[in-house]
């Protein structure tokens, strides 16, 4: 069969699983497994080996390199003193754990090489943002559970990295007293070429001396050639040398590294889309089925001894009921890093003789497979067993940070239902951040905003900013991620034409933010005149007449029901008795002024 025909469709059917992914809001990683064994030992029409011949071990390695530079890159020493106690323990007393455990019955149920043991507990230690995200949008489980798996999985991924590779670089320096100057040549040589290499790189793009249109592509072919000239200095020192880098770079004062993150992004999710069909590709599933009991019984420490291990001492003195604890014990699913790592070094170590090599990316692959359908598919019946599962999402992204924004976006903090505000107003955001708010400086359809707005726990929209050209592209923009139903827009006066542009452009018509009458300028005049929030429980004995007889001036904006879920009032008919009904009211010594 023609390569290139392969080739293109290996691409093609790893971007279907990625969008199929989006769609479906579930980790990418199970249909790119799905693929990739369906295409490769199943259906054997994949060969990987026949297909790149000598040049599949080299661009392996290279992706890889990719991969850890783009994972060292987030991890700023600064973000693991923010997150936590909790957090910060998972991260490392946490990681320790679950490394030692593992190895430890890895060892002791299949008698291999204690190196290679410690190898594989180190590579299924980490989680990763990339299958924690999906699957935290998708069970809904309560905001101080969310919070902590979702910084996990971003700090593991590059420190678990980073421990890997270090265990990797003895073992192929033989492990020895004699071979101790081969091991320290090549944890010298990457931290001066990393160091070295950072310090050229940031000069270089901090005093302008590449253009920004040659930036990325610059920094791509800069990290590729580092690699390489490492690995010539030092067998197999490159991949450390690019981890320190981006460790680097990541902690540099002042390196502009938002825009190389959006674009080693993409290419990480290129990469990885066809790494791993590939990788799964290659898994031999006969060596996958050798593992037998003995891997269904490391299975299960995985899942039920080293994980609440590290979840119960990472924890303690922390606020964290139990249930709490079962619940993040549960969620603890390896994904794409370990599944390229692995198979990288399993290839790489294949010739040293060493015992146990040959398990290496079964096992891997049979604790990806089994913690990701496992966890990954009972997690919304044990969160709801454990009552710890919220009933919908209820958060709001409000777009704009105009007063009205403001009031609107104070209203909801104050009734405890999470707020972010997205705008590129600076002083708007500024007056929400003094309020308590979460906010996020920048355009909310940009791809910055697409990898950094935490949009966990968030179930609505209101666009609200004063340009309303903005108002309706959001709309169409977080269409997917909050659907029709969910979306809201507030009017203002003079937009007569944008019912119908709004129609042209997203294909659907947005929900009226408030009552249909209630425009932006009645709110903002209404605040300039002095009016309040209130809060008000209808109840049989007083409903929403008695309301509205007592509350002469005033526009019920949502109703929160028993459940804390909120309801936009855009129709009066749908306020309800035994809810708590949000009013802008205007008291009528106001209105006489």
């Amino acid at each position: 069969m023609d390569s290139a025909l392969i080739l293109s469709a290996i691409v093609g059917l790893g971007i279907a699983a990625q969008w199929l992914a989006w769609y479906l809001k579930q980790p990418s990683i199970l249909f790119l497994l799905l693929i990739g064994i369906l295409v490769g030992p199943i259906l054997n029409i994949f060969h990987p080996d026949d297909v790149f011949g000598e040049l599949l071990f080299p661009f392996i390695s290279l992706g890889v390199a990719v991969i850890l530079f783009e994972g060292a890159l987030t991890l700023e020493f600064d973000e693991i003193t923010h997150h936590g106690k909790v957090v910060k323990l998972l991260v490392s007393v946490g990681m320790l754990i679950t490394t030692t455990v593992i190895s430890l019955a890895t060892f002791w149920l299949f008698d291999m090489d204690w190196r290679v043991a410690l190898l594989f507990g180190a590579l299924v230690c980490v989680t990763g943002p990339t299958v924690i995200v999906p699957l935290l949008r998708s069970v809904r489980p309560n905001n101080t559970i969310s919070n902590i798996l979702k910084w996990e999985g971003i700090l593991i991924d590059p420190i678990g990295a980073i421990a890997v590779v270090l265990i990797y670089e003895y073992i192929i320096s033989n492990g020895s007293t004699n071979s101790f100057w081969t091991f320290s040549k090549i944890i010298i040589i990457a931290a001066i070429l990393g160091m070295a290499g950072a310090w050229c790189l940031a000069k270089l793009i901090k005093r302008h001396l590449v253009p920004d249109y040659l930036r990325n592509v610059f920094v791509l072919a800069y990290i590729l050639l580092l690699f390489s000239v490492s690995n010539a200095m030092s067998h197999e020192s490159g991949l450390l040398t690019i981890t320190v880098l981006g460790v680097a770079l990541a902690n540099w004062k002042n390196f502009p590294k938002d825009h190389i993150l959006e674009f080693k992004e993409s290419l990480t999710v290129l990469l990885i889309s066809v790494l791993f069909i590939i990788l799964a590709s290659r898994v031999d599933l006969n060596a996958l089925l050798s593992v037998g009991f003995s891997g269904l019984v490391l299975l299960f420490i995985a899942m039920f001894v080293a994980r609440p291990l590290a979840i119960w001492a990472s924890s303690i003195g922390s606020n964290l009921t139990i249930n709490e604890k079962l619940m993040i014990s549960w969620i603890g699913p390896r994904g794409i890093v370990a599944a390229a790592i692995s198979s990288l070094f399993a290839i790489r170590l294949q010739d040293q003789g060493i015992k146990g090599v040959e398990l290496l990316v079964p096992l891997v692959f049979t604790i990806i497979i089994g913690t990701v359908f496992i966890q990954g598919l009972g997690a919304k019946k044990v969160a709801s067993l454990l009552k710890v599962r919220q009933v919908a999402d209820t958060g709001v992204l409000i777009i704009g940070s105009n007063p009205v924004a403001l009031m609107v976006a104070k209203s909801l903090k104050d009734l405890n239902i999470p707020v972010i505000m997205a705008d590129t107003y600076y002083n708007g955001l500024a007056k929400a951040r003094m309020m308590g708010i979460r906010t996020y400086y920048g355009s909310p359809l940009s791809n910055h905003a697409d990898s950094h707005l935490d949009l966990i726990g968030i179930g609505y929209l209101f666009t609200m900013s004063i340009d309303q050209e903005m108002n309706i592209l959001s709309a169409g923009h977080y269409f997917h991620d909050f659907g029709e139903k969910n979306i809201f827009r507030l009017e203002f006066n003079d937009e007569s034409n944008v019912k119908e542009r709004n129609q042209k452009q997203n294909g659907f018509n947005v929900n009226h933010l408030f009552p249909k009458d209630v425009t932006y300028a009645k709110l903002n005049t209404m605040l300039e005149q002095g009016a309040k929030i209130k809060v008000t429980n209808l109840t049989e004995n007083y409903g929403y007449d008695d309301y509205k007889n007592d509350n002469n001036v005033f526009i019920p904006l949502y109703t929160i029901d028993k459940n804390s879920l909120l309801r936009v009032v855009n129709d009066e008919s749908t306020i309800q008795n035994e809810h708590r009904l949000v009013s802008l009211i205007l008291s009528e010594h106001s209105a006489n002024k």
